[in-house]
């Protein structure tokens, strides 16, 4: 009897092991160990990502290393240099780097063969949050406040700079602070050195905003104000009207009335291995289920909530994922072959510019904007890419 007990005991253990193995079984078809790079540490992308790595450790035993970036310059390096594969960036690493503009068009970068392999559409906004004591209730109430200037990062800066613009107002109306990344703008509004800063509405920070003695809240931008939306959009063509129910004070019964965009984007080069991004776009789908509450805004991950007209094209590899599912259309397809189009144009003329001998870096730029304009009008493109 006793040594019945103890086989039954032996084979149950045994089973039980097995079935450990069988869940770290590697069926992805992915590496033992991937690398990211993402948004700071306390945002919502890095805190997106650390969820996400522990569902693919769940499921098939890899690790995800995520490499923290303070600006859009030191998240797009890494993808660059090939010390990661992918990016969990955002529009400054993505649609402007692409579009070889801001700091993105400096000598040692210009115009990037970026390639998404899934955008995150989730119930957040992207948008500015305001310290709620100091009384910014719409975008025209932050002339005169002080406004977080992250340096280093195009696409926070360029997007309060689009954001003024709705009311008429520029960086000449408000008082600049300099930041050296966005969990330090953050930290600033919570420290009382600033009153404005961009964020993700479900950032690590925006919650702390929201918790401390300065309060939190999301200036109106009206939806009905299609002046300001034109003045808007002008600037930052990827941005959409949004009423965000996700993140810090917000709600289904709270929303805010403002804007957004994808974010995070996941994102790599164009010379990635078709087969790796494949494989590493069905596991993000074949774990969505495990992450998908594991941290705010990871459901805007999901495959109903792609949006395949966006301002950046699509790597094969994610491409072939979704022809496989049957949600590709010919419609996307003529639009992703245009963008990539788009990126030769870009990139032979920067190699045009940068054969010219130019005085200075102001002339460099002068003619870079002026020659990259010119291209793709001629190309039939606007300088100014919009999305659908």
């Amino acid at each position: 009897m006793k040594s019945t007990l103890h086989r039954l005991a032996f084979t149950a253990l045994g089973m039980m092991l097995t079935g450990a193995a069988l869940a770290q079984t590697n069926t992805s078809g992915l590496p033992s160990t991937l690398a990211w790079s993402a948004y700071d540490v306390g945002s919502g992308g890095y805190n997106q990502a650390v969820a996400i790595g522990n569902a693919l450790k769940q499921k098939y035993g890899i690790n995800l290393r995520v490499l923290p970036g303070k600006n859009d310059v030191s998240r797009t390096l890494p993808i660059r240099e090939g010390q990661v594969q992918f990016s969990a960036n955002g529009v400054g690493g993505s649609y402007m780097a692409q579009e070889g503009i801001y700091e993105f068009g400096a000598k040692n970068w210009g115009p990037q063969p970026v390639r998404a392999l899934l955008l995150n559409n989730s119930d957040q906004i992207l948008s500015v949050i305001a310290a709620k004591d100091a009384g910014i209730k719409t975008i025209a109430d932050m002339k005169g406040k002080r406004v977080a200037w992250v340096i280093g990062a195009p696409s926070l800066n360029q997007n309060i700079t689009a954001i003024l613009a709705f009311a008429n107002l520029t960086w000449n109306d408000v008082k600049k602070v300099e930041f050296g990344g966005f969990g330090a703008a953050l930290d600033g509004l919570i420290n009382n050195q600033a009153d404005v800063a961009f964020t993700s509405s479900i950032s690590g920070k925006a919650y702390q905003l929201a918790k401390s003695p300065r309060g939190a809240n999301y200036p109106i931008i009206a939806h009905s104000d299609k002046e300001g939306w034109k003045r808007l959009q002008a600037l930052a063509p990827f941005f959409f009207p949004f009423n965000g129910t996700e993140g810090a004070d917000l709600s289904p019964t709270q929303p805010a009335e403002s804007a957004s965009y994808p974010y995070p984007v996941l994102m790599t080069y164009a010379k990635q291995d078709p087969k790796l991004v494949k494989d590493m776009t069905q596991a993000m789908l074949a774990t969505f289920d495990e992450y998908k509450s594991a941290a705010p805004g990871n459901v805007g991950w999901a495959l109903d909530r792609q949006k395949f007209g966006w301002v950046i094209p699509y790597h094969e590899g994610a491409v072939a994922v979704f022809k496989e599912k049957g949600v590709w259309t010919a419609e996307h397809e003529s639009n992703n072959n245009m963008l990539i189009k788009r990126q030769t144009v870009l990139a032979d003329t920067w190699k045009q510019v940068q054969s010219r001998k130019h005085a200075d870096d102001q002339a460099f730029a002068k003619d870079w904007m002026e020659s990259r304009a010119a291209a793709l009008t001629k190309a039939g493109m606007d300088p100014v890419l919009k999305s659908w």
